[in-house]
């Protein structure tokens, strides 16, 4: 298996990638039962010397509990196609598609203020809304 490129600059080697193939589910007819083609891609997550920290914990946020294991590696699955090769291609993908996602910082939340109009706008709906329910109240006068 090759390196994997995932952006320029960034390359995941292939020993702390590691793959193996079982049988697929779902249709396929005959070809599913006789033929390993799914495939299970494990990256070491925190034996990486590939990722800064920061991109590791972004991975692990990203990937979730469902997709890491208790030794800290990232379990990508694909089954979509009949073809074992095709599927460790996709597989392959899936997992530079994550990383790349988590490669990206997000932005710093801006506070904001609400305008000057729409404090006006807010304050000038509450006063009709209150005139309207001072108009319902009904006169105590006996």
């Amino acid at each position: 298996m090759d390196d994997l490129v995932v952006a320029p600059g960034v390359v995941i080697p292939a020993r702390e990638l590691a793959w193996s193939a079982a049988r697929a589910s779902g249709p396929g007819g005959q070809n599913v039962n006789k033929v390993s083609s799914k495939v299970d891609l494990r990256f070491d997550l925190e034996g990486s010397i590939a990722l800064p920290p920061e991109v590791k914990a972004r991975v692990r946020a990203k990937a979730g509990a469902s997709r890491l294991d208790a030794d800290g590696r990232v379990l990508i699955v694909s089954q979509l196609t009949r073809d074992q090769k095709r599927n460790l291609e996709d597989a392959r993908e899936k997992l530079a598609a994550l990383v790349r996602g988590a490669m990206v910082v997000p932005k710093k939340r801006k506070k904001t203020t609400p305008s000057r109009g729409a404090k006006e706008r807010r304050l000038g709906e509450k006063k009709r809304r209150a005139e309207t329910k001072r108009g319902r109240q009904s006169r105590g006068d006996d």
